[in-house]
């Protein structure tokens, strides 16, 4: 974290935040699936793999020092829950005193609760299309739930492991079921991440201003360093040109300005 705080010093980002992972849900695996060293420490003796908790006061802690250390930067905290429409009580415990000052939504699971499997995984097993399909449809049901998030995070999250063989990836052959996760955002208030670990396709953010959707992010997913903060021009000319425009404050969202009523 405070490596990213310094190329975020160095880039002039006014603002950053850490919207660290808490994985709520425990994944199916199988035999043929792959496992990193570090997903295999996770595993279960009943087959699933259990991320670790996330550990709320050393994250925080790291936060006061990088704030300390770096008094120019805003320095925002975060959290990135996945699946927590699946797990209220958990969800509910972990944002308990406020201290997350960004919190994001996300999938990374197909299967429903009863037989979430990584997204990567089912990716080998099926057929992308379906891989897809049934992502959306679990994320229109988050978006539609009031689990407590702010902003959906990688909308797009099964494209980055599209098989480079066979039929490529194009968002309208899915433009219904992204449209349908993008109403019930809108409709619920939240705001839809521009994650450009995968260049967004900019289709999306016009059928998210279609929508009504009124605010984005911008997440680099930045798991190292020196991802910090890569492909955010691009990304913010897309959201440009889709009428979203920054606020006065740098750790506000982009919104797009309300027309003034007619008379």
């Amino acid at each position: 974290m405070e490596a990213t705080c310094r190329r975020a010093a160095r880039l002039r980002l006014p603002s950053v935040a850490f919207t660290e992972h808490a994985d709520l849900t425990p994944w199916v695996v199988r035999a043929e699936d792959p496992m990193s060293d570090v997903l295999r420490r996770w595993l279960r003796p009943d087959g699933r793999i259990a991320p670790r908790e996330l550990d709320v006061e050393g994250y925080l802690d790291c936060v006061r020092r990088c704030r300390e250390r770096y008094p120019g930067l805003r320095i925002l905290s975060g959290v990135e829950l996945s699946e927590p429409h699946w797990h209220p009580e958990r969800t509910a415990a972990l944002l308990a005193g406020g201290r997350f000052e960004r919190v994001l939504g996300s999938v990374h699971s197909v299967g429903g609760r009863d037989e979430p499997r990584l997204v990567d995984h089912a990716m080998r097993a099926r057929s992308p299309a379906d891989v897809l399909r049934d992502y959306l449809a679990e994320a229109r049901r988050m978006a539609a739930s009031d689990a407590p998030f702010a902003v959906l995070a990688h909308i797009d999250y099964p494209v980055r492991h599209w098989p480079a063989s066979g039929r490529p990836f194009r968002p309208a052959d899915f433009a219904d079921e992204f449209r349908e996760v993008l109403t019930a955002l809108a409709a619920s208030g939240r705001a839809l991440e521009i994650n450009t670990r995968v260049p967004l396709a900019p289709e999306l953010v016009r059928w998210w201003a279609d929508a009504g959707g009124d605010a984005v992010s911008f997440g680099s997913d930045a798991h190292r360093p020196r991802d910090l903060a890569k492909r955010f021009a691009e990304a913010a000319e897309t959201a440009m040109g889709c009428g979203f425009r920054p606020g006065d404050d740098p750790t506000d969202l982009w919104s797009r300005p309300r027309e003034p009523d007619q008379v």
